[in-house]
């Protein structure tokens, strides 16, 4: 059975997928910077997940969780890079430091995971590493440009990485979940009938984990609204953009409640 690594593990669709990952028989090590609720999975019998306290922002970190990975699994199959962390503020009122910090966990956490797992896929012949996007860094979001900034590098990253691993047997893919709701999309103030619920999105991406196909979506209505988005990104964003306001306001009242 393969061996699968996945960041921001502990909680929303990290954590679902883990879940249904150990369901369907693979062994996963989770990583995250709380791993409570993943120590409640790791006490089950099936003794099939490491639950690894990780920042991987940190690449002496990430690279010690690696190495210690391969000394008890020996191979590493799959990584899912899903860690991520969320500023909501208007570009006016953010500073650089919180969007660096943004790109610290959304981007540079991607790279130091993957830059820790390539020599051993190159080794080895064949691999996949799932890079988990947003469709708001296709079409922009209000509120949170750094965030939407971290997916639109993300999507770039993706892309040549994927042409420059191809030779090495190694993919390199882009996993779109859906709006869900989890704590990295609470500020958005969207209500949570109108998000997908985290569990059904991981399970849906745990069945995709060995896909090879350039864009994993969750769901059919998933990748029309990517079909749309790629194609006329403005146009959709901001519709997004106004159906959430007026969802937050319906009566276009901009007071705080």
């Amino acid at each position: 059975m393969k061996n699968i690594v996945v960041t921001g593990a502990n909680n929303g669709i990290g954590y679902h997928m883990t879940r249904s990952l150990l369901t369907d028989g693979y062994s996963v090590a989770g990583l995250d910077v709380s791993i409570e609720n993943l120590q409640v999975l790791e006490a089950s019998p099936s003794n099939r997940l490491r639950a690894i306290r990780c920042d991987v922002s940190d690449s002496v970190q990430v690279n010690k969780a690696v190495d210690d990975i391969l000394q008890q699994w020996a191979q590493i199959d799959v990584l899912v890079n899903n860690a991520c962390i969320v500023i909501f503020k208007p570009f006016e009122q953010r500073t650089v430091e919180e969007t660096r910090r943004e790109f610290e966990v959304n981007y540079f956490g991607y790279l130091h995971t993957i830059q820790a797992v390539f020599p051993h896929m190159k080794a080895r012949g064949n691999g996949i590493i799932h890079n988990m996007s947003s469709g708001v860094g296709i079409t922009g979001f209000p509120g949170i440009s750094g965030y939407a900034s971290t997916k639109g590098a993300i999507e770039s990253l993706t892309r040549t990485l994927s042409l420059e691993f191809e030779k090495y047997g190694i993919v390199v893919n882009l996993m779109h979940p859906p709006l869900t709701n989890t704590k990295s999309a609470s500020p958005l103030g969207v209500p949570a009938q109108a998000m997908d619920d985290p569990a059904r999105v991981g399970e849906k991406l745990a069945k995709q984990i060995l896909s090879t196909k350039p864009i994993l979506a969750s769901d059919f209505r998933t990748a029309m609204y990517l079909f749309f988005a790629y194609r006329y990104p403005k146009t959709l964003g901001g519709l997004f953009a106004k159906l959430t306001e007026n969802a937050v306001n319906p009566k276009g009242d901009s007071r705080a409640n």
